[in-house]
């Protein structure tokens, strides 16, 4: 089936949540890989009691590598990468390796919709914290509340195949701790002439909102648009906008994005920005 991988630092009853959903809300059994950043916090003790394979390493050593170095242990055909702050709604898999089974090939990139209490693909607060999160009343509604399968997804939780993923190494560790990771990501599928970036919208999970970064006031963020920039010649939003047309409607596989004004407008923008980035 799909081996899910999951960076965590120190954020150990959160994880217990996102495992509970996946044990609970998924139709089929799945790998389950962590990567455990310092794990001090207990975190540790619980997956070696609980029997998950993981990889470990003493300090937070970013998103990137946590993710690079897990997915070395994956042994099935499809890796799905995570938060270990989400939590995942009932059918999860089943409406993803649908869609799966409806590709002719392994050249895609499939994620889920989010739902956040403040923004995301769709704003519905079903709590802030664990101490407020109403998971019977999501479990109630989750169905009800919807996005729509849009283009030029670039957000986690996302599918790609094991294939892909090892031709175009991982995530790009430049990005570390995670900053611009995902845009990175797409664009080295993009290279490769992946062309369905498709985020479905029965695939729904609740998410949190990045704990790690809005908890840890010694969490250092990295300077990934810039990166990115340097990297590729052109803005995240750039290529979100005329490349994967993000959070527009899906409408079957993306193309070469059209040369118009604003495009040019906008590479220009980018190119001169790129000069001036150091």
């Amino acid at each position: 089936m799909i081996s899910i991988v999951i960076p965590t630092y120190n954020n150990l009853d959160y994880l217990k949540l996102c495992l509970k959903s996946l044990k609970q809300n998924s139709n089929y059994d799945h790998e389950i890989i962590l990567h455990v950043n310092d794990g001090s916090d207990g975190t540790l003790d619980f997956v070696n009691n609980n029997n998950y394979k993981y990889t470990k390493s003493e300090t937070n050593i970013g998103l990137c590598s946590s993710i690079n170095i897990a997915a070395k242990l994956v042994s099935n055909k499809y890796i799905l990468y995570c938060h270990d702050d989400m939590y995942f709604c009932p059918k999860w898999d089943l409406v993803l390796l649908n869609e799966v089974n409806s590709i002719s090939h392994d050249k895609f990139y499939l994620s889920g919709t989010m739902i956040e209490p403040y923004s995301g693909h769709i704003v519905h607060n079903f709590g802030t914290d664990l101490n407020s999160f109403k998971e019977k009343e999501l479990l109630l509604k989750y169905k009800d509340i919807n996005f729509y399968d849009h283009q030029g997804t670039h957000f986690a939780p996302h599918l790609v195949s094991k294939r892909i993923w090892n031709i175009v190494g991982g995530f790009s560790e430049e990005f570390n701790p995670g900053i611009a990771s995902d845009p990175d990501f797409n664009m080295k599928l993009w290279k490769e002439g992946v062309r369905i970036f498709k985020g479905i919208n029965d695939f729904k999970v609740y998410h949190f909102g990045s704990l790690t970064t809005r908890k840890k006031k010694n969490f250092i963020q990295n300077r990934g648009d810039k990166t990115f920039l340097k990297k590729w010649g052109i803005t995240t939003n750039f290529f979100k906008k005329h490349y994967l047309r993000t959070k527009t409607k899906y409408d079957g596989p993306l193309t070469e994005p059209k040369v118009t004004i604003s495009y040019i407008l906008g590479l220009l923008s980018c190119k001169i920005q790129s000069i001036f980035t150091i």
